[in-house]
């Protein structure tokens, strides 16, 4: 019998799938769909501290092996996060849940991971420093080892849940800033986020998406995150989450030996909302196929 779980900063989870954060709404959709207890966890819609309608549309554009998104971290703020969604999703969902925390200013990343420190059901904060699809914050925090420090120990003061950082992969040296989490205190690494892209109409010969530009996800861009996260396991001893570009149980397997200890799923929730209960179930057999009898004994095992 194969043993699928892993640990990760200190927590225990069933098995490495996360849907990640923007891909899966709260959880209740997918939760009529099937029970989606059979995840590791999953991370919630990015949080701010105030309600964010986000950008005007058209937000989406497809493209070869992805699609890019500008919805520009759509939330109803952290007060309605905790007075409607937490409680909600306490009746379909009976895990730790991540919460995905995102700022325009160090006040505001401190102030929403300090509101969602009191709440039970939060294992893990998933402090987003690397959202292209806004102006003026997210990934400008995530673009320099100085200012990632900065918001670590923002933070870091109001919290003690584990924290893990996600990065951007729009940087030219990404393993600096990752050390530079480690140093500060981070829990854990979340990587990588989608890259910059865009599209254009031939017809109206203008940018497909209103925002202009937005984050390319999907297939295409797991070879780039593979050798992000193979680079930064060699530069930190703190867990990794790997994501980008994972489709099935096979892309799970590549990740974790690249140094990943769990894995999140985005794009390919958007494809087939079912995708992440198909490789929750395709895993054992993935395993067997590999000969590998514990998923957290194969973390990094490409090094």
């Amino acid at each position: 019998m194969v043993n699928t779980k892993v640990t990760l900063t200190g927590i225990e989870i069933d098995n490495p799938v996360i849907p990640a954060s923007g891909t899966f709404g709260y959880g209740q959709e997918f939760s009529e769909l099937y029970d989606i207890n059979c995840l590791g966890t999953f991370s919630f819609k990015g949080t701010t501290a105030e309600p964010r309608f986000g950008n005007p549309t058209p937000r989406i554009a497809e493209c070869s092996s992805g699609m890019i998104n500008a919805v520009g971290l759509q939330n109803p703020g952290v007060e309605a996060v905790k007075s409607k969604e937490l409680p909600e999703m306490k009746k379909f969902f009976h895990k730790p849940v991540m919460a995905n925390v995102c700022g325009f200013s160090l006040e505001e990343y401190a102030h929403v991971c300090e509101e969602l420190d009191g709440e039970e059901q939060v294992g893990w904060l998933e402090v987003n420093v690397s959202c292209p699809n806004v102006h003026g914050g997210g990934m400008s925090f995530g673009t320099s080892p100085a200012a990632v420090g900065e918001v670590i120990k923002a933070v870091k003061k109001v919290t003690t849940k584990p924290i893990i950082i996600k990065l951007s992969p729009n940087v030219t040296d990404i393993v600096s800033i990752a050390k530079a989490c480690e140093a500060e205190g981070a829990d854990g690494i979340s990587m990588i986020n989608t890259m910059l892209g865009m599209r254009i109409d031939l017809r109206t010969k203008k940018p497909i998406i209103a925002n202009k530009m937005g984050g390319f996800s999907g297939p295409a861009i797991k070879p780039v995150a593979l050798r992000m996260v193979y680079q930064v396991y060699e530069a930190v001893s703190i867990p990794i989450v790997g994501m980008g570009g994972i489709m099935d149980a096979e892309d799970v397997i590549e990740m974790m030996l690249a140094g990943a200890t769990a894995i999140e799923v985005g794009t390919a929730n958007l494809i087939d909302p079912f995708v992440c209960k198909k490789i929750v179930e395709d895993l054992p057999r993935v395993m067997e196929k590999y000969k590998i009898n514990s998923l957290s004994e194969i973390i990094g095992g490409a090094h």
